[in-house]
């Protein structure tokens, strides 16, 4: 890893106890400037982002308290400082409407699920999160 290469941090919204075990494996594969924190529901997401200040938000669309579009849209309008956060949607669902739907509330990206590990840690190293606000944390 180079000296110079900005951490990213990632926060993962999810309720599928193997999805999650799942994501960490991928975690496990990147290089060491990635991190990783899961939450359960859209409320704990909503709590957490009120403190932690992520680089990528990874959203299942289908949590037990919330979609992921209303969390997307919940988080806007709480936390307004990080309008510019790219928010990925993950999704077994994969009809052209409902990613249609997520881009157009300001879902970044949309993954289809089942997640294949390799292809998961390629698509993360291959956003583009240079605008993102951590990297100047402290």
């Amino acid at each position: 890893m180079s000296v110079h290469a900005p951490r990213r941090h990632v926060l993962y919204v999810e309720d599928d106890r193997i999805n999650i075990v799942l994501m960490e494996e991928v975690f496990r594969r990147l290089p060491e400037a990635w991190s990783l924190d899961c939450v359960e529901d859209g409320a704990q997401a909503l709590s957490v982002l009120g403190e932690l200040r992520p680089d990528l938000l990874l959203v299942d669309m289908n949590l037990p308290d919330m979609n992921g579009l209303e969390l997307l849209s919940r988080l806007r309008a709480a936390h307004q400082e990080l309008a510019g956060l790219p928010c990925v949607a993950l999704s077994a669902d994969a009809l052209p409407e409902q990613v249609h739907a997520a881009r157009a509330a300001g879902f970044t990206d949309y993954w289809i699920k089942p997640i294949d590990v390799l292809q998961l840690a390629e698509a993360l190293q291959a956003l583009d999160l240079s605008g993102c606000g951590s990297c100047e944390r402290p």
